[in-house]
């Protein structure tokens, strides 16, 4: 029996795609995501019926989103909208897969970016200069993000309860919903972002003391709403008192993974430890530093060579 069908709208299946296999599977950050989504195919292709779809249909949506969008917005855009039109070429709804060879197209960036790593010397600086008091406060987020690389909602999420001061292990299989009025525990990013990351023994030391008293499965950085832009703000006063390039709080975590690349840790062990789902994730965000290594071990590859002779 031929169930093949493709009279249904494109943004009408995809809607229906969503309902039944995000909702309540994904994290609502993720789902207003899905949803924008939505929107924008609504707007791009109202018309567009799944039968119609072919390779130079999909081409001209993507380049039409394009149009208003800069290239890794379009990507984010393709992953999602592929996802479920691959679903509906496994479930015989469109006879081939239109998204193949797609081609990502996307305006210049519109602002200047920011550095997002700092090295050693510059890490070490900016530690310095942080007031890391008795008490909890937003100096010891940023400590704490320098030192392990979370992510900022991780991090915030982390309760007394989660360290595992006797290992050395800080445990990570939440996040902290900050965007809301009312924030709340989540689930992590993804599967592989719930993991254990060890910490050395003067960190371990350190929250030891500084969590003692704690409520032990209340947040130690939330006692009141916390916005992203204020933690960025106090980290770029840091930045400038000590006179290095200026970083975003997630431009410590890049700081934290590169200097572990250049440290000699594999790329597999900086994957794990930062959570990713893919070390395909890890190789493309740091391949500069890769390559800049690879160079490197090119160059002690060739003086063992020349060092042999008969």
């Amino acid at each position: 029996m031929n169930t093949y069908d493709g009279n249904e709208l494109l943004y009408k299946y995809f809607e229906r795609w969503i309902n039944v296999y995000k909702e309540g599977a994904i994290r609502k950050t993720t789902m207003q995501k899905y949803k924008l989504a939505l929107k924008w195919l609504k707007r791009i292709v109202p018309k567009l019926k799944l039968r119609d779809l072919n390779r130079i249909t999909y081409q001209e949506l993507l380049n039409k989103y394009a149009e208003e969008h800069e290239r890794q917005s379009t990507m984010d855009f393709h992953h999602q909208i592929k996802a479920c039109i691959l679903d509906a070429v496994d479930d015989g709804l469109i006879e081939k897969d239109p998204t193949r060879k797609a081609i990502i197209k996307g305006k210049n960036p519109t602002r200047e970016k920011k550095e997002k790593f700092l090295n050693q010397f510059e890490l070490q600086k900016l530690i310095s200069d942080l007031e890391l008091k008795e008490d909890i406060n937003c100096d010891w987020l940023i400590y704490l993000i320098a030192k392990t690389g979370l992510r900022f909602s991780e991090a915030l999420a982390v309760t007394p309860d989660d360290f595992d001061f006797q290992h050395q292990i800080l445990n990570i299989d939440k996040t902290w919903n900050y965007k809301e009025a009312n924030g709340q525990f989540e689930p992590t990013k993804n599967k592989s972002s719930e993991r254990k990351v060890q910490l050395d023994w003067q960190t371990v030391i350190q929250f030891s003391e500084l969590v003692k008293n704690l409520d032990v499965n209340k947040p130690i950085f939330i006692n009141k709403r916390i916005y992203n832009s204020t933690v960025n703000d106090i980290l770029a006063r840091h930045c400038k008192n000590v006179d290095i390039p200026i970083i975003s709080i997630h431009g410590l975590r890049h700081t934290h993974a590169s200097l572990l690349l250049y440290a000699g840790v594999s790329v597999v062990s900086v994957a794990h430890r930062l959570g990713h789902s893919s070390i395909n994730t890890t190789q493309k965000t740091y391949l500069h530093i890769i390559q800049e290594l690879e160079n490197t071990d090119i160059d002690k590859i060739m003086r063992a060579l020349t060092s042999l002779s008969n």
